[in-house]
Formats: C-alpha cells, structure tokens, sequence
C-alpha cells in the first residue's frame, strides 16, 4: 500500500461508458435481470484485468473487512473482487431502475424514516451525510414516495456529467436536484442554506476527501485510520440544521435504505473545534462501517482509501 495517493480519486479516469449503460438497461427490459447477469460477466472479467489499481483497492478495503469482522467468510482473493465488480455493475443498473421508476418499490425496504418524517412534518430541513455505497438513486427517489422531501444531491462534476445526463432523460420531472459542484464556495454555502431554511434536505458524501485537499479528520475504520471529509459536518454547523446519516445497501433481491441521526444539531465550538470534527467523522465511519457489516460488496470506493490525503491543509485536523 503506497504512502500517498498517487492520485486523487477524482483524477483517476472514469470507465463508464454512457452506450454500455443503455445497453444494461435495453437488456433488462427486453430479457430479464438473470440474462443480464450472465452478459455482466464479460464486462466484469474485461475491467478486472485492465484495472489493477482498482483490484489492488478492493482487495484491500475486502481483506480490512474481513480482518475486522469477518464478513467476506474467508481470506479475500480474485473471485471476491470480481463479485465486487458485479455488485458494482448491477448497482449502475439499480440505478437507471430507481431513477425510471422500474424499480420494484416492494423490494425496497426503509429502516430510521420516522427521522425524516418529524421533519418534513415540521417543515425543517437537514444535512445528509452519505457515502458511496449501494443504489443512493433509490434515496434519491424516495422523495416522490414521501410527500414534502425536497432533496439536493452534491456531486462531483467530472465523474457524475454523463451518468447524470442519462439520468435526466429517464426522468425529467423529478424533484431530486443534482448540483454539481467540486468544493462548497461561500456562494454555493448561501444557496444551500436557503434551500435548507426552506425545509429542503441536502445530501452530501462524507467517504471522498474534497477536490481542493480541503479538510479531513482522521478516523478509525476497518482497523486503522483513514481521512474523511468535514464539508458536511461544517455545513450543519453553518446551515445550524439537524445532521442525519443516509446509506443504502443491498439486502437479498432487494434494497435497504437507512437514515440515523447524528445531530439534532452540529456545534462547533473555536476551542475544541478539531476534536468535535473528529468526533462526528467517527462516528460517521462507525455508522458506515456497520452498515458495510450487513452488504460488504456495497461499498464503491476503488482506490487507496487509507493512504493519507494528497493535498490536506496544514494544520487540518488529519494533518
């Protein structure tokens, strides 16, 4: 394992290719999901063998799980980073499904909704912190399931432009709002909190260290420590809103979504300000650690996420 990330994730070159995924999803309509399973493999195999730092990355982050709960079964080798890369490609389907609306809403099940619910009742808004795992898109249509969830997603432009254009187009009247952004500017700050002031839900992921090398708090996951960003839990801070955590993942021939509360409300006081940040990243990396325990082929992060973060700010709470 490297002592700094050679790159950052979001430089590492992106393999989806937008005619592959209207392909995966022409083949579900038309055959089925055990048809297109068995056409998944080619893919599957073709990525593995061009990929090494991916399966290098996976098989570490799968070794940690296994070493520290022992939810992969056995000492992870090839086969479980192919199931890893399955897991992934039938996920990018999930997604065109969920955002279609072809997802069998029966198969979905949600675990913590009476947060949201109080919420939306009082008509407040919240931070989401979440992270990449599982089939997010299906949080993201829950919005037209639950009557008053207004949902802003951030994401990273370079890699979310021509998933998100696809997106779009399977459905154009949706309330999720994807806003593209690769750091939180002051100005991008003010348009959240007016969202949030307005009962509107902002989800923002807490696994990717920012673009800027912006800050992290180090915190213990898997067994050792790893760099997480803050951006979240600032923005609760500023937008002073309740701060919940949001994971989706895999279970059986369907989906769990999970909302937890982390805050009813983020304080950050001048001293002690690096050690209330660390706080809430560990225990969003226990959440989100727990969560994995459950779906360990549901997490989506194929690069060395424990290797200190290229570019931190001195003086950051992981420097």
């Amino acid at each position: 394992m490297s002592a700094t990330r050679s790159a950052h994730w979001a430089h590492i070159g992106e393999s989806t290719f937008a005619g592959g995924i209207w392909i995966l999803y022409g083949v579900h309509a038309l055959a089925g999901r055990r048809v297109l399973r068995a056409l998944l493999w080619p893919v599957v195999l073709f990525y593995a063998c061009t990929q090494p730092a991916a399966r290098r990355a996976s098989l570490d982050y799968l070794r940690r799980m296994q070493a520290a709960h022992g939810a992969i079964g056995q000492q992870p080798g090839l086969r479980h980073w192919l199931r890893h890369l399955l897991s992934f490609a039938e996920t990018l389907l999930d997604k065109l499904l969920a955002t279609a609306g072809r997802y069998p809403w029966q198969a979905l099940r949600v675990e913590g909704q009476a947060h949201v619910d109080t919420l939306v009742a009082q008509g407040r808004g919240a931070v989401l912190v979440t992270a990449h795992v599982g089939c997010l898109e299906l949080c993201q249509a829950l919005a037209t399931r639950l009557p008053g969830l207004r949902l802003t997603v951030l994401v990273h432009t370079r890699h979310a432009e021509r998933f998100n254009r696809i997106l779009r187009r399977l459905d154009p009247a949706s309330t999720v709002e994807l806003l593209q952004v690769s750091a939180v500017s002051a100005a991008t700050a003010v348009e959240l909190e007016q969202r949030v002031r307005a009962g509107g839900f902002v989800a923002i992921a807490g696994d990717r260290v920012p673009l800027d090398g912006g800050r992290t708090a180090a915190a213990d996951f898997l067994g050792a420590p790893a760099a997480f960003p803050v951006g979240a839990y600032v923005l609760a801070s500023l937008l002073a809103c309740p701060l919940l955590f949001l994971g989706c993942v895999r279970e059986g021939a369907g989906h769990v979504v999970r909302f937890e509360q982390l805050a009813a409300r983020v304080e950050l006081p001048r001293a002690g300000r690096a050690q209330a940040l660390a706080a809430l990243a560990a225990q969003f990396a226990g959440r989100l650690e727990a969560l994995l325990r459950r779906a360990p082929y549901d997490w989506f992060n194929f690069y060395d996420f424990w290797a200190p973060p290229a570019g931190a700010r001195p003086g950051s709470p992981h420097a």
